[in-house]
């Protein structure tokens, strides 16, 4: 259970990528938008209304005077000074907070920009720690490109800027113990070894001597994941050797 804290400055944000210039929150408990807090002490619900006359959130504790006062976020956020506790009292039982908006903790927010900033550090330190076969292969996996089409500093260049715009998705793709795999996949069908026909459903060997189907792409399925799971079974491993010896002699 939350815990209500001394009444400090406070500011609330609405929980949405795309705040809108204003928005009111409800202020009073309705037949159609009850604005409930269970007591658990008493073992029962309480009403919730943000009265600017009161000196408690609770009706149960107010007078029949009230004067009720819209509560609206500007721009996403509110701000609540210390010398309005009953706001702030209010706003912590709200049967939205949590829901449609939270209190702004920045030591918290401070600590997630800082742990991306980290792990955006991490995963450009790891891009250049990358040899040229190393970033070819990660730019086979990553773009899906014939990387024999790429310069250096193209490979550089696009490499960095995946790994700066998408850090854990980079970092990701450096620790799958398939990288290699996928990457040597790519080559084969860059330098025609494998062919897509029917439409991509299925997967054709292209080489001099080999022209049969090797696996049919079931529908919404990932076609490197299939090719992959045939590649490494008993049945697929003869045709892997086979396809990387004309890799070989076709060459980078």
């Amino acid at each position: 259970m939350k815990k209500q804290q001394v009444p400090v400055d406070r500011t609330y944000k609405l929980l949405r990528n795309a705040a809108p210039l204003s928005f009111m929150l409800p202020a009073r408990s309705t037949r159609k938008n009850p604005l409930l807090w269970f007591d658990e002490e008493n073992g029962v619900n309480r009403q919730l209304r943000y009265a600017v006359n009161q000196k408690s959130p609770f009706e149960d504790e107010q007078d029949d005077n009230a004067i009720i006062e819209p509560i609206v976020f500007e721009n996403g956020f509110l701000s609540v000074p210390k010398n309005n506790p009953v706001l702030q009292k209010f706003l912590f039982h709200h049967p939205m907070n949590g829901k449609a908006f939270v209190e702004v903790d920045r030591e918290k927010d401070a600590q997630s920009v800082l742990e991306n900033m980290e792990i955006e550090v991490d995963a450009l330190l790891e891009a250049k720690s990358l040899g040229v076969d190393q970033m070819e292969t990660v730019a086979r996996v990553l773009f899906g490109k014939n990387t024999a089409l790429m310069t250096t500093s193209e490979l550089k260049r696009d490499i960095f800027v995946y790994a700066r715009r998408n850090p854990k998705e980079f970092l990701a793709v450096l620790s799958d113990p398939e990288l290699k795999l996928h990457s040597k996949i790519q080559r084969f069908f860059d330098e025609k070894l494998l062919v897509y026909k029917n439409g991509k459903k299925d997967v054709f060997f292209n080489t001099a001597s080999v022209k049969k189907k090797m696996v049919t792409i079931p529908f919404d399925a990932d076609p490197t994941s299939i090719i992959i799971s045939y590649l490494k079974s008993e049945d697929g491993m003869d045709s892997l050797k086979m396809l990387e010896s004309n890799l070989s002699m076709g060459g980078e």
